[in-house]
């Protein structure tokens, strides 16, 4: 599925229209795409689908609806599939929470040629039960995750190859999971995330905060993160909601500032509230190259 010209994603694209866009409580989730080009790569085009902020939680966003998803994510023609974290709803959030095993394994029937990789959210940690209980020590949604045989990417590496290109990819475990959190404790290691990846190889992280970007560390080509579900709220392009550090800065989208690129989800659940306000949950489709895209 390597080398797909864009059109391979972009005719996958999907979204609804008027008032189902515009105040969101259910339903599946649009499908957006970003083409992100940057002479670091030097690979066949490699295709990518983000999950994120699952939040699992009937009658919103239940397990049937997480089950239907996975089916259509299967369905797309893409290389790589990462899942970006937070599974678990946000306390206190309305309705009736799926477990994290039951989770885990709706997700276990994800597949992709280069393989479906994860990392935790802030709310897998700072409200994950086992989490709360062991001071922070250990995390049951990891445990399920783990368990469920995903592959977890916390302040680690794994080497991939696509069509003869070798690539690494590096995941952060979540810089705000821990109830300290603004008091300086977090839990990425960018120091260990990249402990094996030789220098100047190509690398994409996985970060679940977007805040992450702000670090510039220079070893990653391309940064993909969640956590915001996109401000949850989008007033013509404004999202006073967004939870960030820096506002909005990082809030959605395709972000490039100084020639780094960052790719942030809006996510497919909801946090606290259910509803979104013409920020629908989404599927992000991400094509990665090193050349101009074709056009169409």
């Amino acid at each position: 599925m390597g080398g797909l010209p864009l059109k391979g994603l972009n005719g996958h694209v999907r979204a609804r229209r008027g008032w189902r866009r515009l105040f969101v409580f259910s339903g599946l989730p649009d499908f957006v795409h970003h083409d992100v080009t940057t002479p670091r790569w030097s690979g066949p085009p490699l295709s990518i689908a983000l999950l994120s902020d699952f939040h699992t939680m009937s009658p919103w966003n239940g397990l049937p609806a997480l089950e239907a998803l996975v089916e259509q994510v299967n369905a797309l023609p893409v290389d790589l599939i990462l899942l970006l974290g937070d599974y678990i709803p946000a306390r206190p959030t309305p309705g009736l929470g799926a477990t994290p095993e039951q989770t885990a394994e709706a997700l276990a029937g994800l597949k992709a040629p280069l393989g479906v990789h994860a990392v935790l959210g802030n709310h897998d940690w700072r409200d994950d039960d086992v989490a709360r209980n062991s001071d922070y020590r250990e995390s049951g949604v990891l445990n399920a995750l783990t368990g469920a045989g995903h592959s977890m990417l916390l302040n680690d590496s794994i080497a991939l190859d696509h069509h003869g290109f070798k690539f690494w990819l590096v995941g952060y475990d979540s810089q705000q999971g821990h109830k300290h959190w603004r008091d300086g404790t977090a839990r990425h290691d960018p120091e260990r995330a990249f402990r094996d990846v030789p220098e100047d190889a190509p690398a994409i992280l996985m970060a679940h905060e977007p805040d992450c970007f702000a670090l510039r560390n220079p070893r990653a080509l391309l940064q993909l993160s969640g956590h915001t579900h996109g401000g949850q709220a989008n007033f013509f392009g404004w999202r006073p909601l967004t939870p960030s550090e820096y506002s909005d800065r990082y809030a959605y989208g395709h972000v490039q500032e100084d020639g780094h690129h960052l790719v942030v989800s809006g996510g497919i659940g909801y946090s606290h509230v259910p509803l979104r306000i013409a920020q629908p949950p989404e599927v992000t489709l991400v094509t990665l190259r090193g050349d101009l895209p074709e056009t169409e």
